[in-house]
């Protein structure tokens, strides 16, 4: 039984195609997998896999019915933060769960991120953060990356054009002005494909009002839903960019590279983990900065080697299902 916290039509966004596509993969390996009915108390499974971060109480619940609980979890921000940030965050919560009474940690999830029967993540960077942050046992983590639709994989070779492609919402997270910014100053056109959380966000006029006053630069049609035409866009690219000052492991990345389009990326350890040598990497500066970063991407991106493809779904379901009849090797 799948769970999650918020509702999609509050919010869309890379989750919630994660857990749809993992969902799909997963019955692909014939695994019986439904939506947990949160208002039918005759709902029966053996494992419930929640995405997010459960309350304690709920998986001592789940435990208590003799279910078992699998977690994904986004280590999003932590992952991205400098390392003195991370060490002291380390020592906050480990003296925290130390020295305070139960009742003063719980709200935080830390004890339940310790009490689920698997946790698994994207990158190896992840799940060493789960484990050396929150203390979570070794055998309990397992990394499986992202997979890709087959639209993507399978998606006919194109000629390269003149265009840089953004995938991302119109959000201060993802940097989508400044991007646009940086690429009218380098001069190298650029294809922004996403929409914003909102009609009235301040960022997002930001950049529709630059789209309009740079129309030979910068190209906004919104968001593409048809998933062979958003191939059709990578396989076009001259390149892609993601320059966003988060993320955990993100699935327009995967998607560009099944496409074999060259990667430009902000240099963080989820993507230095991800990609290695197969992508370009610029780091969280200034525009003019991240201009001549671009620029030079912009130059060289036609002689760059496309990154490896990542797996499919089915691939990734496998993988899933192998952890699940894993639980049921050892009894609590």
């Amino acid at each position: 039984m799948f769970d999650h916290n918020d509702p999609f039509l509050l919010m869309h966004g890379g989750f919630q195609v994660q857990l749809e596509q993992t969902m799909r993969g997963v019955a692909e390996a014939r695994v019986e997998v439904e939506h947990l009915r949160w208002w039918d108390g005759d709902q029966r499974g053996d494992i419930i896999h929640f995405f997010g971060r459960p309350r304690l109480s709920y998986v001592e619940f789940a435990h208590n019915k003799r279910i078992k609980l699998v977690m994904t979890h986004l280590l999003t921000g932590l992952g991205s933060r400098k390392a003195w940030l991370r060490g002291l965050q380390k020592l906050v919560i480990r003296g925290s769960m130390a020295l305070l009474p139960a009742m003063a940690t719980n709200h935080f999830g830390w004890a339940a991120l310790r009490s689920v029967d698997a946790a698994l993540f994207q990158t190896s960077w992840e799940a060493w953060l789960l484990k050396d942050i929150f203390g979570v046992a070794p055998k309990k983590v397992h990394v499986i990356t992202n997979g890709v639709e087959e639209v993507f994989l399978n998606s006919p070779v194109a000629s390269r054009g003149p265009w840089l492609v953004c995938t991302a919402a119109l959000t201060e997270r993802k940097r989508v002005v400044e991007l646009a910014e940086a690429a009218v100053r380098a001069e190298t056109p650029l294809w922004v494909i996403g929409a914003a959380y909102s009609e009235s966000d301040e960022y997002a006029q930001r950049f529709l009002q630059l789209a309009k006053r740079q129309p030979k630069l910068i190209r906004y049609e919104g968001e593409i839903q048809d998933r062979a035409r958003l191939a059709q866009a990578y396989r076009e690219a001259r390149g892609v960019v993601l320059l966003s000052t988060m993320e955990s492991l993100s699935l327009s990345a995967g998607e560009a590279a099944a496409c074999q389009a060259p990667l430009l990326l902000s240099d963080l350890p989820w993507a230095r983990t991800a990609y290695a040598g197969n992508a370009t990497y610029c780091p969280i500066a200034s525009v003019a900065h991240t201009a001549g970063v671009l620029r030079r991407f912009y130059d060289v991106a036609p002689t760059l080697p496309p990154p490896p493809p990542p797996p499919t779904w089915g691939e990734v379901g496998r993988q899933f299902r192998a952890v699940y009849e894993g639980l049921f090797k050892t009894s609590r």
